[in-house]
């Protein structure tokens, strides 16, 4: 976790690079866009300015304070094909292919204006709920408790059985949450 914040959602639930996007906090979804969705994402963010693909990715990253990592198998991919669909063009700069949404793209932006809005309503709730309170708190509070066992516990000399009972602390803690739902 060395660089990293405590609460780090990639680190700690396995979302963000790697895992097709981060988990939906409303329990039935399992990923932030339902298949089919990345070409309005990607519309959107390109009607801001012309892009090359990785600026795509680091867009959407930014956009979701670094929770969804689009991966260049999910942007390339949905890019080519909004390219053959006319809905973006591309040109050469720099020795990268740069693409603008075309007038095509963006009447169908235009004429899907209600699912672009829901997408990005629904994502803008998932960010909200992520990081108001108090999930805020409780990330704090899992960052105080793995301190203070990394820090006890390096502290202990291996085969000290006090280590032993820093899991078993922790384990109780995890089955008392647990316990709660």
């Amino acid at each position: 976790m060395r660089g990293k914040a405590w609460f780090d959602p990639e680190s700690w639930f396995g979302v963000g690079a790697g895992t097709g996007g981060a988990r939906h906090w409303r329990g039935h979804r399992r990923q932030w866009f339902d298949s089919g969705e990345m070409k309005y994402v990607i519309l959107k963010t390109l009607r801001e300015r012309p892009m090359h693909g990785y600026e795509v990715m680091k867009a959407l990253e930014s956009e979701t304070n670094g929770c969804y990592k689009p991966s260049p198998g999910t942007v390339y991919p949905t890019l080519q094909w909004l390219e053959d669909e006319g809905l973006v063009t591309s040109s050469e700069a720099s020795g990268k292919k740069v693409y603008s949404i075309s007038d095509a793209g963006r009447a169908f932006l235009d004429e899907h204006k209600e699912t672009v809005d829901d997408i990005f309503d629904r994502v803008g709730e998932s960010m909200d709920r992520l990081f108001s309170e108090p999930i805020m708190a409780v990330n704090n509070g899992i960052g105080r408790i793995a301190r203070e066992a990394y820090r006890t516990a390096w502290k202990l000399s291996p085969d000290d059985p006090k280590r032993k009972q820093i899991v078993e602390i922790l384990d109780h803690a995890a089955k008392e949450l647990k316990s709660l739902v």
